[in-house]
């Protein structure tokens, strides 16, 4: 049985001033972390025991699909430069040297690890497939740590990884995650929802993410209410309406336009009278093409190209699809010079009537990439290059030409639903990411030559995918969905303590006596149980039982003379008389009522 009286809680009545969401402040407050340093954070006894809940689930889950492995987080140079992510991860990598001067880092992620393991132990088709995993602690250089758990620099992860021998086994293997997440989120209590997503660094063919919904998440999801389809805004699209196109003036060809003073969008429009959705927008981005591979002999060097976006003025782009569109690493927005050299043109007046699209994308001369929402438009207002000038009667394919046509822009929320035959409209709204799941291909496999023999003796190269859970995001995101003024309640299956038994006045050796005993008799059930034995004021441990998270609560007071004492549902902030001989049997039930209501749900 644990004591509070003998415990490390060191709960705060007030939140630091540089917490910001809930999650962050209740954590605190609670006695879960304390910050060590930016991005830096102690888990103190309460934490450490949820985030032990939470690894047993995974951990009880993630058995029934997968091994478990642990491996090193310092890790050499040599099998991230076989993947080529040695300079694709840049900064956001922690970089050391030992004594000899050999290069290392702290693992982001372990995909090329697990696959060197594969390359040097798989032999045959006959040991496919295999799916491994780890919880492990991962390392990222994050430029802006904050929000407590949400943005950090040391972070715990269980990451697994397969090996199929074709796209048929990767998909099952994939199917088995999706699953297994369903079940471990649904257990740990979280309401949340399953996204298209990005493949962003880790690259293949396919991800999805698993999203909480929350203010403090960092990430947008457009989703339909009508249909289910929900994607992170990096991958999401949407059905437009028709567009009434703008009547061409005089002979219908590109008519300059003096428009002094209308940089902005909504001058141009205002001026031309005329809606957003028939301007071109133009924004200008220089765009880092990593060199990785070798031409005539010789080493290609990282290099900086330009890259001119074209899109409806109503439009934002969305860089995470430019990205993917190009295959770029990095994008920075075009300087005062920068334009002039590659668009000969003044910022607020760019446009793509004259420009000479290079052939290739990242290649010579300007990569030139509208978004597919321009391709057959008419009639439109763009920038003519010149400053306090505009064309009018653009249009697109016929006016000027492109490298690269893609979708490149963020959805905007009320647009249609882009499954087909649904008519329903887009919510957007802010999430936080508690895992996400990829099906990689071959990039791994293929670039360090991992290799097994087929049932027909030949050399295949397994196919893999990657499967990745945040551990201290699940925390997060069950203190962001259920708190309140006086603090926040965790599910019983992730809580430190499922019940507290807390003694009103300990000086009343009748008092004292019967939470002794009831507290020992909620254990022998099977539960996990607090006593709060402090010679405390019954406010004080009130205030801190309705701080820390603890789902259900039970006070002994004057009640318990005759036989009653009062039993606290922290959810509903609800409270109920229970006879003593009955509220052990009575907690048990809803305990179980709350277990059996997340299997029966996963």
């Amino acid at each position: 049985m644990h004591r509070w009286s003998k415990l490390f809680i060191p709960t705060l009545r007030e939140a630091p001033a540089d917490a910001e969401v809930a999650s962050h402040k209740f954590l605190l407050r609670a006695g879960y972390i304390r910050q060590l340093g930016a991005g830096i954070y102690n888990y103190l006894f309460l934490g450490q025991r949820s985030l032990n809940k939470i690894m047993a689930i995974v951990r009880e889950e993630m058995d029934r699909i997968a091994q478990e492995f642990y491996l090193p987080g310092i890790l050499p140079r040599e099998p991230w430069e076989e993947s080529g992510r040695w300079t694709g991860m840049g900064d956001n990598m922690f970089r050391l040297k030992d004594r000899k001067g050999a290069d290392l880092c702290l693992g982001m992620t372990h995909e090329e690890i697990m696959t060197s393991i594969a390359r040097n132990e798989l032999r045959s088709y006959k040991q496919l497939p295999q799916i491994w995993y780890q919880i492990q602690t991962k390392f990222r250089d994050e430029p802006r740590p904050k929000s407590g758990l949400l943005r950090v620099r040391q972070f715990t992860m269980k990451d697994s990884y397969s090996f199929d021998i074709d796209k048929a086994g990767l998909d099952k293997s994939f199917d088995l995650h999706d699953a297994v997440y369903r079940k471990i989120f649904t257990r740990c209590g979280l309401k949340f929802v399953a996204v298209e997503a990005d493949s962003g660094a880790m690259g293949g063919s396919q991800s999805q993410e698993f999203m909480v919904y929350t203010d403090a998440g960092e990430d947008l999801i457009a989703s339909c209410p009508v249909c289910g389809y929900a994607a992170n805004l990096e991958k999401a699209t949407s059905r437009l309406d028709p567009v009434t196109e703008m009547e061409p003036a005089g002979d219908g060809k590109p008519e300059l336009v003096h428009t002094p003073g209308c940089a902005a969008i909504a001058d141009v429009a205002a001026f031309f009278s005329m809606a957003p959705a028939s301007d071109i927008k133009c924004v200008a981005y220089m765009a880092l093409k990593r060199g990785t591979a070798s031409k005539n002999g010789a080493a290609v060097k990282d290099a900086w190209h330009g890259v001119a976006a074209f899109l409806r003025g109503d439009h934002q782009v969305n860089e995470t699809k430019l990205l993917g569109a190009m295959g770029a690493a990095e994008l920075r927005t075009m300087q005062a010079e920068e334009l002039e050299q590659f668009l000969h043109g003044p910022a607020g007046y760019l446009g793509p009537v004259g420009l000479t699209p290079g052939t290739e994308v990242l290649g010579e001369g300007l990569t030139v990439v509208v978004d597919n929402a321009l391709e057959g438009r008419k009639n439109m207002v763009c920038g003519a290059n010149q400053l306090d000038y505009h064309l009018r009667n653009v249009t697109p394919g016929r006016d000027f030409t492109w490298t690269l046509a893609a979708d490149i822009r963020s959805v905007n929320e009320g647009e249609g639903c882009p499954k087909p035959g649904c008519a329903g409209g887009l919510v957007v709204g802010k999430a936080v990411e508690i895992g996400h799941i990829f099906k990689l291909g071959y990039k791994y496999s293929e670039s360090m030559g991992a290799r097994v023999l087929d049932e027909n003796g030949k050399e295949i190269t397994p196919i893999m995918g990657s499967y990745g859970i945040g551990i201290e995001r699940i925390l997060t995101a069950a203190v962001e969905q259920s708190n309140d003024k006086n603090g926040f309640w965790l599910p019983a299956s992730i809580a430190p303590f499922t019940v507290v038994v807390t003694v009103t006045n300990v000086s009343d050796p009748m008092l004292r006596a019967t939470g002794e005993k009831l507290a020992a008799e909620l254990e022998a059930a099977g539960l996990d149980v607090l006593l709060d034995d402090r010679d405390e004021r019954a406010g004080v441990k009130f205030k801190d039982a309705d701080l820390v998270g603890i789902p259900y609560r039970i006070n002994v007071g004057k009640k318990a003379a005759s036989g009653q004492v009062e039993l606290v549902t922290r959810a509903a902030s609800s409270s109920v008389d229970v006879a003593l001989g009955d509220v052990v049997a009575l907690v048990k039930q809803r305990y179980e009522e709350g277990t059996l209501l997340t299997e029966v749900e996963a």
